[in-house]
């Protein structure tokens, strides 16, 4: 089965992300595209896994998330759990600020242990991919 690539402009219409995120986030590392350079001209192509980082991206960035923070936990998840970006199935996790230390630490969602973290006086902020994924599926099947 051959995987599907998609331009910037493309990638740009189906995740809500402005051509001019794509390129300073390619600059910059955070989002990677699968081909780069190729044949006599430059020609960029994203992969499904790269539209999943690109739309976790904005999503966040739409909730308020810092871009600093956003992008520590897009780091974050493609190092803990890689295959999330690949399979297309969503988890839910949570990130948890501490106030004192301002240390930042990346969870899988459980209710009990967001509501105690909050009693401890950490931010909770949701990083649900399942959100996510439907958003990105419901923009590709149309």
């Amino acid at each position: 089965m051959q995987e599907t690539f998609f331009s910037s402009k493309e990638a740009s219409q189906i995740t809500g992300c402005t051509l001019r995120q794509i390129q300073y986030w390619r600059e910059k590392g955070i989002v990677v595209p699968v081909i780069s350079e190729t044949g006599t001209g430059r020609s960029i192509y994203y992969s499904k896994s790269n539209l999943v980082e690109l739309a976790a991206m904005v999503y966040w960035l739409s909730v308020g998330i810092s871009f600093d923070i956003a992008c520590e936990t897009l780091k974050r998840l493609k190092a803990q759990e890689p295959e999330l970006f690949i399979s297309g199935k969503g988890k839910r996790f949570m990130l948890l600020l501490s106030a004192q230390n301002e240390s930042l630490s990346l969870v899988e969602f459980d209710r009990e242990s967001a509501i105690a973290s909050l009693d401890e006086g950490k931010s909770v902020i949701p990083v649900w991919l399942d959100v996510i994924y439907n958003r990105l599926a419901s923009k590709l099947s149309n």
